[in-house]
């Protein structure tokens, strides 16, 4: 199924909210979101900063921004019911951009991802795709503009097959892209080879590598991923993220919360650290590194 879909498995209600980052009050709360041990991540050698030196990265959201965006949030108030999670959220991601969002846990970093995609409550502010105002639709509508979602958790059809989840992927078209799972498939060959299997029989990291092409069945321009590494062994981590990379760079806009927050800025282009629901810096991946405080604060050292 698509990005909303699974939901009906248990994955995407906004009660459940996927293990939400957003520990507080009645929100779930999410054990695995952003823990700066980035032990997994670091697998391949660790992240280290092409930046050098004595850097200082932007803590004014806007002033990364890239000139024309995709996705454009501003001044984003969110929440759950009448809990409030962010406040004035500013966020940007260009056109074949792969941007992360990371924080502390409970910072509201998966809420701003649910936000863009119509699973919170809107309070304020505006969400533009595409130069659309997107701010309050629903799932099922925004899904139509060309953004797909992976939630972290319940996010496979499990009594399906490999290749019936795929299939479910393309719902609102009349006919199923044939050609379009082909291209899922050279991606990610493992699923071709266990396409007739349960998706529920599948490791965690196949099971990843099913919502991802399903998400991907309608081309979409930005795909949301949240937590993908997340449970995922840690000699399958950087797996993981060379295939997003190789998602990014077949041109699909990526916006990311992740817990692996250093692999995570190694391999983006531009992040976000959100804390206490609000904007702390937004910069280059690299300059957000090799900023002491940040990897202090953030990233564990």
């Amino acid at each position: 199924m698509t990005e909303t879909q699974p939901e009906t498995d248990g994955g995407a209600s906004t009660e459940e909210t996927d293990a939400d980052d957003d520990a507080t009050a009645d929100v779930p709360d999410d054990a695995t979101a952003d823990v700066p041990d980035d032990a997994a991540a670091d697998a391949d050698g660790g992240a280290t900063a092409d930046v050098t030196g004595d850097v200082s990265a932007n803590t004014d959201p806007l002033a990364s921004a890239p000139e024309s965006s995709l996705l454009q949030v501003r001044d984003l108030d969110a929440g759950y019911g009448d809990l409030q999670i962010l406040t004035g959220i500013d966020l940007d991601v260009g056109e074949g951009e792969y941007v992360t969002v990371v924080g502390p846990n409970g910072a509201g970093k998966s809420t701003v991802m649910k936000s863009v995609f119509g699973l919170t409550t809107y309070m304020g502010g505006t969400v533009e795709f595409d130069g659309e105002a997107i701010h309050g639709l629903p799932p099922e509508r925004i899904i139509h503009k060309g953004i797909s979602y992976v939630p972290q958790n319940e996010n496979v059809f499990a009594a399906l097959s490999v290749q019936e989840n795929l299939e479910m992927g393309a719902y609102i078209l009349d006919e199923v892209p044939k050609e379009r799972i082909e291209w899922i498939y050279d991606r990610f060959p493992v699923l071709r080879e266990r396409k007739s299997q349960k998706a529920g029989s599948m490791s965690g990291g196949q099971r990843q590598m099913v919502a991802m092409g399903r998400a991907l069945m309608l081309d979409p321009d930005l795909l949301l991923l949240d937590e993908p590494s997340a449970g995922l062994a840690p000699d399958l981590v950087k797996e993981m993220f060379d295939r997003i990379d190789r998602i990014n760079d077949d041109g699909t806009a990526i916006l990311m919360v992740e817990q692996n927050a250093k692999e995570a800025l190694r391999r983006c282009d531009r992040g976000y650290v959100v804390a206490q629901g609000k904007n702390g810096y937004a910069d280059a991946g690299d300059r957000l590194l090799a900023d002491e405080e940040v990897r202090q604060q953030f990233l564990g050292g």
